[in-house]
């Protein structure tokens, strides 16, 4: 059966920011997310009678260097269900690349899905949620929709997403400020091995994601929106202190970055709900509610004219189309 399998991005409210495992990528601690229906992947899987699998993105066919990530994978599926047939591949990718969007969390989430449905794996979601690990980290998430967790677990069985609340009733809407959609000087996966290498704090980091968990998933059940966002701005700057901290120094902010952070505080001082959430690139978004929402899309725009606004929502699961 083949079939597109869709997954969303997810926007981390309490981040992860390390690797115990690299090959397996197990994260040093649980992380929490947000799925947003804004930003998406669509992904099919055909099996075909070739000794290689042929990688399209975007309808463009991916040569060798461009599709190793990919083909790697692919390779780690067929090792873990073992079977030896090859794939097309037709993804595409409705999310900006290499910017802090996530893009891989959607892109391997619909790929480990898609597969799953061509190969007749039969796989439940925790054990999808698994495979897409595999693909990246943060695309475990991608599985479910709402506020999602993913146990940090110590082996590739005990490391996978659960769904917190997958349909929360609550006023909460994310604008994600667009500053730069090239790709990221510095990789999250190589900017988070100098995190752990060498910045003072990470151990702190350590312990601070283990009880912001806790408080947020409280706030969540008590939906209260004030506290989510609080926690979530604080987990943000406190990921982005490791880099501040790393040696050699480095960070994902442009000067931009810096001035939304400025408007969000003068518009926190004027009574308009809203919160900054930043993943491993320039790009902001801002924890909103539907009324706070359009005053400071409108703020945004107004103070700077170079950046993009795009709205989000709370978005779903894997869908198939």
């Amino acid at each position: 059966m083949t079939r597109t399998a869709r997954a969303y991005t997810n926007i981390a409210l309490i981040k992860y920011w390390g690797k115990k495992n690299k090959q397996l990528k197990l994260p040093y601690t649980n992380s929490l997310s947000l799925t947003l229906d804004r930003f998406y992947t669509d992904t099919k899987a055909s099996i075909v009678d070739s000794d290689q699998d042929i990688i399209y993105l975007n309808q463009q066919l991916l040569d060798d260097a461009h599709s190793k990530r990919i083909r790697n994978y692919l390779d780690i599926v067929r090792q873990f269900y073992s079977f030896s047939e090859h794939f097309q591949i037709d993804s595409v990718n409705h999310v900006p690349t290499s910017a802090g969007f996530a893009s891989s969390a959607s892109g391997f989430a619909a790929l480990a899905a898609a597969v799953n449905e061509t190969k007749q794996l039969n796989l439940n979601r925790r054990e999808l949620s698994i495979l897409a690990r595999n693909g990246s980290g943060s695309a475990s998430r991608s599985i479910y929709g709402g506020f999602v967790e993913w146990i940090a677990g110590n082996d590739n069985a005990s490391s996978f997403a659960q769904p917190i609340d997958e349909h929360p009733d609550i006023d909460l809407s994310i604008l994600s400020v667009v500053i730069d959609t090239q790709n990221k000087k510095i990789s999250s996966t190589v900017g988070m091995e100098n995190s752990v290498k060498s910045s003072p704090f990470y151990p702190n980091w350590v312990t601070l994601v283990t009880s912001e968990i806790e408080e947020i998933k409280q706030a969540i059940a008590k939906k209260d929106i004030q506290k989510i966002g609080e926690i979530s701005e604080h987990n943000a700057m406190s990921m982005h202190a490791l880099t501040l901290s790393a040696n050699p120094s480095f960070t994902y902010f442009a000067p931009e970055t810096i001035r939304i952070i400025q408007i969000i505080q003068e518009l926190r001082q004027k009574g308009i709900f809203a919160y900054a959430t930043i993943d491993a690139g320039p790009n902001v978004k801002i924890i909103c509610t539907k009324e706070s929402l359009p005053k400071v899309q409108t703020y945004i725009e107004q103070q700077l004219s170079n950046v993009t606004t795009v709205v989000a929502n709370i978005g779903s699961g894997i869908e198939y189309i």
